[in-house]
């Protein structure tokens, strides 16, 4: 900080009134000083000091001269105007900085504490970013690696993520590999001369240069062979203490609530407790199902293209009270799919559908692959090349059957009967990561039960149990224990049920262990830190491209999806005066380096890396990237915290690792001998992945306040 404060000096003074006007250009000058924007509020308490000295001087001179008229010395008459004219100019500028200084004490600021961050294993992480605006904006507790002063007086918050941004497009100096020295802590930017603050050929984006004094290296999410997602970190963190101890008794109470009638013989709570015991209260939810992976039908969110060959079952219809009242019962029907390797990758080999209430089996069919089967995968389907024998069952005709099974009556299309009966809810599929046997049918549905969301992993999410592990801990028996002859569809698919009645019979926090989180919004809309606000005063929004509102937005007060970083800027501008927090995400610039691609299904051929972008490319789309910020920045309101980051690093390295070693895996399920694999793996290639996953994790954090 402190950067270009101007600096004078005083020429020597003989008379009284050259002194006086020493004194007033000294003052001037100060004032010069005082409002430049990068004066400290050490230095704005010095100038004031200084100020009232320079008053104090100016009436010691006055106070000499009419000493001397007292003596009888002859009156300096025409000086007398310029006196009194020059000690209303002290007085209004010693007001003017003393308020500037007062204002400017006031003013919030970061400052990194390097100190602390030394004491890390790791990076400031994506974690800490969402606890750190969580604290400025709600009721989180301070962070430990960084000093926030007069947080009270930051009005707004606003945080864009920008992946692509990276430390050689900003020409920020290489981290330090030496022993001695830690990679973590803040880089400072170096400033622009002024050539490169108007070329952006010698300076990539100015606007960083120019309004950030120092870039925070970061760590995202992930293991040792993977990135985890930084949106999901971002947007979900662990409850507060506060409300676990609510949480805490709203399960008290629901144990209470779940509880067998055999608890309460003596009273009139079993007609209660009977009560909202329904399968229908375990459905994913449309968030739920995009975070897993789910094939979404069209009609509920435009977040899946389907392939030729996918279908969808109809759209539900509300049904009216007296439709209701005279519905048959919402059926259930578990599902397990068996698929074996195919010249074209997985295909379905086997499906086995049962029925929850009856228990019955109502479908059990062996499929004919479309294309020759290169391993049948015995081990894990069951399937042999003797019970595939003589199968002609094609995909398609199992895709109909199925999709009739889901079908309500009134609006099957494949139904030549019950055209009359009364129409029915939807049924629900359940299974086990139902997503897999969905895609394996080539089947979109919008009512799904999946055990392996509903049940937790020990760990907690985003690892998720195994169906045989689930069946032993809480249905106390084993599955899947047929070794090489691999797993039973019809086993599976009646394990999932005997899951299902347990969470059931158990209510709603049975199988779950309690690692629990939340969306940063919810925790937003319970913070009561606003001044003459409460619960739900603060307001918040997200603008990105895609749906946000079915997805990392849904719990915002304001979702905007976008097509165009353009958009991104115009709609996140309009939201500004209206809400404190604001989240945007500006995709151009990782677009054009490659670093996304589009979701593929299981059949699909996944897309070649892209080429890097020339120079040229990479320079237009850099320099609308500044145009954007600067935007951004100039509608932001006065003490808007503004907060930056990239989340991680170029992952093209490490995908196409990751995508050699699946296929090399792949190729030896396949049953071939090593020596014939085309394609090859070895310790080395896992140290690269290694390697290529911690450089990928890195990226930058830049925090300012807009004054």
């Amino acid at each position: 900080m402190g950067r270009g404060l101007i600096r004078s000096t005083q020429a020597p003074t003989n008379t009284k009134s050259d002194r006086l006007t020493a004194i007033f250009s000294q003052t001037n000058v100060n004032c010069l000083r005082l409002s430049h924007h990068e004066a400290q509020p050490a230095q704005l308490s010095g100038l004031a000091r200084g100020a009232h000295s320079q008053e104090t001087q100016v009436r010691r001179v006055a106070d000499d001269r009419q000493r001397g008229m007292d003596q009888g010395g002859e009156a300096e008459t025409e000086e007398k105007p310029k006196i009194k004219s020059q000690k209303r100019c002290v007085c209004v500028l010693v007001l003017i900085i003393t308020y500037i200084s007062s204002d400017r004490m006031t003013q919030p600021r970061f400052m990194y504490y390097n100190s602390e961050i030394n004491k890390r294993s790791h990076a400031v992480n994506i974690d800490d970013i969402r606890d750190l605006v969580l604290h400025v904006i709600a009721d989180a507790p301070p962070p430990n690696w960084l000093r926030i002063d007069n947080t009270q007086f930051i009005q707004k918050v606003v945080t864009i993520l920008i992946p692509g941004l990276t430390p050689e497009i900003l020409s920020l100096p290489p981290l330090p590999t030496a022993a001695t020295s830690n990679p973590n802590l803040p880089i400072s930017i170096p400033l622009l001369t002024k050539s490169q603050n108007t070329d952006l050929t010698a300076a990539s984006i100015p606007f960083i240069a120019t309004t950030f004094t120092h870039a925070c290296p970061t760590r995202a999410p992930g293991d040792q062979t993977r990135l985890h997602s930084v949106l999901s970190t971002f947007f979900n963190g662990p409850i507060s203490g506060e409300e676990k101890k609510r949480r805490i008794a709203q399960r008290i109470n629901c144990m209470f609530k779940f509880l067998p009638p055999a608890f309460f013989p003596f009273n009139g709570r079993t007609a209660e407790l009977s009560k909202n015991r329904e399968p229908s209260d375990l459905i994913l939810s449309l968030e739920q199902m995009i975070e897993n992976d789910y094939p979404v039908p069209s009609y509920m969110a435009d977040v899946f293209q389907k392939p030729p060959g996918w279908v969808e079952t109809p759209q539900p219809q509300e049904l009216t009270p007296e439709e209701k009242s005279k519905a048959p019962k919402q059926r259930i029907f578990a599902i397990d799919c068996e698929m074996c390797l195919t010249e074209d990758g997985k295909e379905l080999t086997r499906v086995c559908v049962v029925d929850f209430h009856t228990g019955l089996v109502l479908y059990d069919q062996l499929v004919k692959p479309s294309k020759p089967i290169t391993d049948y995968l015995t081990r894990w389907s069951g399937i042999t090349a003797e019970a595939l024998a003589g199968v002609t069952t094609t995909h398609a005709q199992v895709q109909a059957h199925v999709l009739r099974l889901l079908s309500p009556p009134a609006s099957n299309p494949f139904s030549t009967d019950d055209t009359q009966a009364p129409r029915a809810p939807t049924p629900i599929l359940l299974g086990h990561s139902l997503e897999s046997d969905l895609k394996a049918l080539k089947i979109c549905h919008p009512v799904c039960i999946d055990t392996a969301v509903i049940y937790h992993h020990p760990r907690g999410r985003p690892l998720k149990p195994g169906l045989a592990w689930l069946t032993k801990k809480w249905c106390g028996r084993d599955i899947q224990t047929r070794g090489e002859g691999g797993h039973d569809p019809e086993e599976d698919a009646r394990a999932c049920l005997d899951l299902l009645k347990k969470k059931i019979e158990g209510g709603p926090g049975f199988g779950e262990f309690k690692v629990d989180y939340e969306s940063i919004f919810e925790r937003m809309a319970r913070s009561m830190r606003r001044a003459g606000g409460g619960v739900g005063s603060i307001k918040t929004a997200v603008v990105d491209h895609g749906n946000p509102a079915v997805m990392h937005g849904s719990k915002a007060n304001t979702a905007v999806g976008c097509s165009s970083d353009d958009e991104v800027v115009k709609e996140l501008s309009g939201l500004l005066p209206s809400h404190h927090f604001v989240f945007a995400r500006l995709m151009s610039l990782a677009n054009v380096q490659g670093w996304t691609t589009p979701k593929t299904t299981p059949d699909s051929q996944p897309a070649p890396l892209a080429p890097s972008p020339t120079q040229e490319v990479l320079n237009e789309t850099l320099q609308t990237l500044n145009t954007h910020l600067a935007t951004i920045h100039a509608n932001l309101p006065p003490r808007t915290a503004f907060i930056i980051f990239t989340g991680h690093s170029d992952p093209r390295k490490m995908a196409a690792l990751n995508a050699r070693k699946a296929q090399f895996e792949t190729a030896l399920r396949s049953g071939k001998k090593p020596e014939e694999l085309d394609v090859r793996w070895s310790a080395a290639d896992g140290r690269d992945l290694e390697e290529a996953v911690e450089l990928a994790r890195r990226g930058l954090l830049f925090l300012g306040v807009k004054y």
